[in-house]
């Protein structure tokens, strides 16, 4: 059997399944009810300093796409809005009756060393793992200096891990914002402060949509709106891409990776483990079908395992990372054709309608016996793909690698590369 345990920055876990900072780990009577469920560890709710902030209502907005609900989220809700001290005492309960369980602490203050101080050491005393600053929030507590206002300046999260990293002996985590033109300015300046974790990504700036009879952004509040947190399924690919950023950055080499982002699947986990996190964390996922979600997740990563010959996650994490190149290194000798299964297609002609419109007018429409028919030019196709795509019967059109007998040529290799002929005539 697969074993899912996974330790990362120190911190231990009997899955990589947590839950991420969000509404599902606001209060001890969530967290309990998902630890029973099967997650291997959650990160509790932002905690700030008391007073408490306020929210509002309505908090979350949602876009459904072709009859998937939820397929995007977002959300306007700020850091938890209990008390601090209450949250303390749960935390440490929770901690206590639950000490197999990974237990981080998301916390965001003030950009102040002494607030960081305070709040560090309110939190030691409860025994949580370790702690996740929130440098990622973009909206509400951005505004008033805090959360990606912070991540958004690499020489801010230098100094402020630097400040946490000296007032405590917990494993500090960095959540970063996606909200950046490049990734890595923020996780190498958290590793050149001392993080022990990344975790990546927090949600994107977004409004969800425009109600046309109030004409207010989505989700409103009394006829206003206000750009929030997207999050859900839609942002997996953006999240994947970041944290393969950071997995195979040499600057990089070696920070501790948690995953987040559009996570509903063993699958979605695997593919970010592959893609180097040592965990993954979950929310919109939790918030659509409940705790119990976790236990697919748990047998699905099992049995896959156990299909692969991979005894631990370790056996497979980051096994992706050397094929994660830029777009210079590929092959540009490599050459793949469509190929249309003519017993499973249904004639619909969606794919001769999007190559002949949109794309390299490499399918041809004939007439045969009354009825259509669809086929490749193969001398016209590209490779595109985006006939596969757009087919609505699954395994009709594949795309089938064509031998060419020629090397591996990456672009600056290439002679059809205009500064290599370039460099040729001088």
């Amino acid at each position: 059997m697969a074993d899912l345990r996974c330790e990362i920055a120190g911190v231990k876990a009997p899955n990589p399944f947590w839950l991420a900072s969000a509404p599902p780990t606001d209060k001890e009577y969530n967290v309990v009810r998902a630890f029973k469920a099967g997650w291997g560890g959650v990160v509790w709710k932002t905690l700030g300093e008391d007073p408490p902030v306020v929210n509002t209502s309505s908090r979350y907005g949602a876009l459904h796409y072709r009859g998937y609900r939820m397929m995007g989220f977002n959300n306007i809700e700020l850091i938890s809005d209990r008390p601090l001290e209450v949250n303390l005492q749960e935390i440490k309960r929770v901690k206590r009756d639950w000490p197999d369980r990974a237990l981080l602490v998301s916390l965001m203050v003030p950009c102040t060393e002494d607030s960081w101080k305070r709040i560090l050491k309110r939190v030691e005393e409860t025994e949580a793992d370790g702690v996740e600053l929130n440098f990622g929030c973009p909206h509400g507590m951005s505004e008033r200096g805090m959360g990606s206002a912070v991540g958004q300046v690499p020489e801010y999260i230098e100094m402020v891990v630097r400040w946490c990293k000296a007032a405590t002996r917990m494993p500090v985590f960095v959540k970063l914002t996606p909200n950046v033109t490049n990734i890595l300015a923020p996780a190498r300046a958290a590793k050149a402060g001392g993080a022990d974790a990344v975790s990546l990504i927090n949600t994107i700036n977004s409004v969800m949509g425009v109600d046309l009879d109030t004409m207010a952004p989505l989700p409103s509040v009394h006829g206003k709106g206000a750009h929030g947190g997207y999050c859900g399924p839609a942002v997996k690919p953006i999240a994947l891409c970041m944290v393969g950023e950071i997995a195979r950055d040499p600057e990089c080499r070696g920070l501790p990776i948690s995953g987040i982002g559009g996570i509903e699947t063993w699958r979605d986990a695997a593919e970010f483990i592959a893609m180097g996190a040592g965990s993954v964390q979950v929310c919109t996922a939790a918030m659509h079908y409940g705790f119990k979600i976790v236990e697919d997740m748990i047998t699905g990563l099992s049995n896959w395992m156990d299909s692969k010959g991979y005894r631990t996650l370790d056996d497979f994490r980051g096994a992706a990372v050397p094929n994660y190149v830029d777009w210079g290194q590929l092959d540009m000798n490599y050459v793949v054709k469509a190929r249309i299964d003519q017993d499973k297609c249904i004639r619909c002609g969606l794919c001769h309608i999007a190559c002949e419109d949109t794309s390299h007018q490499s399918i041809r429409k004939i007439k045969e016996n009354g009825k259509r028919r669809y086929e490749v030019i193969e001398e016209e196709c590209v490779g595109c793909n985006l006939c596969a795509h757009v087919c609505p019967v699954e395994g009709c059109i594949t795309m089938v690698e064509v031998e060419t007998g020629l090397p591996y040529v990456t672009w600056a290799e290439d002679p059809r590369n205009p500064q290599r002929l370039a460099k040729a005539a001088e």
